[in-house]
């Protein structure tokens, strides 16, 4: 992509160095484009069940007092989290969703060529981050579609790198590791290192998928949200539990005001209804077991997710799966895809309604149908 202010002297040299763009284009900008809505919204990874109605009620009555600025330490929230998982509250920070918390501790620990190492074709926000603060970035290879914690381990050790980041449940595969896999990671972190553990996708995960938190091991950060299991995208509320060293340097760096009192509000309220939470699981559960049918009816294979997705391997490569992921924006169904190679032969489908399962189950084999005829004119 062309940057169009690489010649503005108002830029820093690396601001200027580097493309005006996003990791991701919204569904919405999509829309826009096509003249259209889509009929389907299954490409970001949000809960289309929604967060608790005790969350909604909490919010709506917060927005009363929405002209007062809000609890710059998320005192009550981080108490809540704190009891939740046992863990101190100095050792909790919370910030605007993981992306926001990824910004921090990036700008905490990496400068102009620092080393990184994550996997090539991981969750793209933490490459983005790494660049904009002139990190250098390794990578290493997916193995059978897993992100692979000793080949990451190695990479690091062989490159001296300042941070690892892993995700597990992984995005875009929806594999995971466990517990145990984890912990074994986390022993073998070089040292002055710090695994850069992203949970997102945790309450949707089976049990033991992962390790014991242990906040007085300086060696890992975990980072978790609510905008997955909890419904909340759209609020931008996650949190990191760490060594309290580690937690309490976000303080010089992290924006004080970044979270709304709604916000705040309605993620403690989230927190409480645990009931909810494991009704959305029951669902999503659901929703996996219809996609792993509908890849089947296609002729096309599944990979087992242990999230909130589901990732399809097309058959063929990325061109043809891209050549399927368009055909699916096309008839109004709204999917992304890895982007890297071998992955990227897959498409990527959220779980959804039952409505959305049965529009999603009319439009592939449409979309599978054109993909096979525009690719073989080529």
């Amino acid at each position: 992509m062309t940057n169009d202010n690489a010649n503005d002297p108002r830029l820093t040299p690396l601001a200027a160095s580097l493309p005006s763009t996003v990791p991701f284009v919204g569904p919405e900008a999509q829309e826009r484009a096509k003249g259209s809505p889509f009929k389907a919204r299954l490409g970001a990874n949000e809960n289309v069940f929604g967060p608790s109605p005790s969350a909604i009620r909490a919010m709506r009555q917060a927005a009363k007092d929405v002209w007062m600025y809000a609890d710059p330490e998320s005192h009550d929230l981080r108490m809540a989290l704190a009891a939740h998982h046992a863990v101190n509250p100095d050792e909790i920070v919370v910030g605007a969703g993981i992306d926001g918390l990824l910004d921090s501790l990036v700008r905490l620990t990496v400068t102009t060529g620092t080393p990184v190492v994550t996997s090539a074709g991981a969750y793209p926000t933490f490459n983005y981050h790494v660049t904009g603060y002139g990190g250098v970035i390794h990578t290493v290879n997916y193995t059978a579609d897993f992100e692979d914690p000793d080949h990451l381990i190695a990479k690091a050790r062989e490159v001296g790198a300042k941070l690892i980041y892993l995700s597990n449940p992984d995005n875009p595969m929806g594999t995971h590791h466990t517990g145990a896999t984890l912990q074994r990671m986390i022993e073998s972190v070089p040292e002055g290192c710090l695994l850069v553990l992203d949970e997102a996708y945790l309450e949707l995960a089976p049990k033991g998928a992962a390790p014991a938190i242990n906040t007085k091991d300086s060696r890992v950060i975990r980072l978790r949200t609510f905008s997955k299991g909890y419904g909340m995208a759209g609020t931008r509320v996650g949190y990191a539990i760490g060594h309290k060293s580690l937690i309490s340097s976000f303080n010089r760096v992290r924006n004080h005001f970044g979270m709304g009192r709604i916000s705040q509000v309605g993620a403690l309220a989230a927190l409480e209804d645990q009931d909810w939470l494991n009704d959305v699981r029951e669902k999503v559960e659901g929703s996996r077991q219809r996609l792993y049918e509908i890849a089947e009816e296609n002729g096309l294979e599944a990979i087992p997710s242990a999230t909130n997705f589901v990732a399809i391997d097309c058959g063929k490569d990325g061109t043809f799966a891209r050549a399927v992921l368009t055909a699916l924006g096309d008839l109004g169904v709204f999917v992304r895809m890895p982007f890297v190679a071998p992955q990227d032969r897959c498409i990527r489908i959220s779980c959804g309604t039952p409505k959305d399962m049965t529009l999603v189950a009319k439009a592939l084999p449409k979309a599978l149908a054109q993909a096979n005829a525009s690719t073989q004119k080529v």
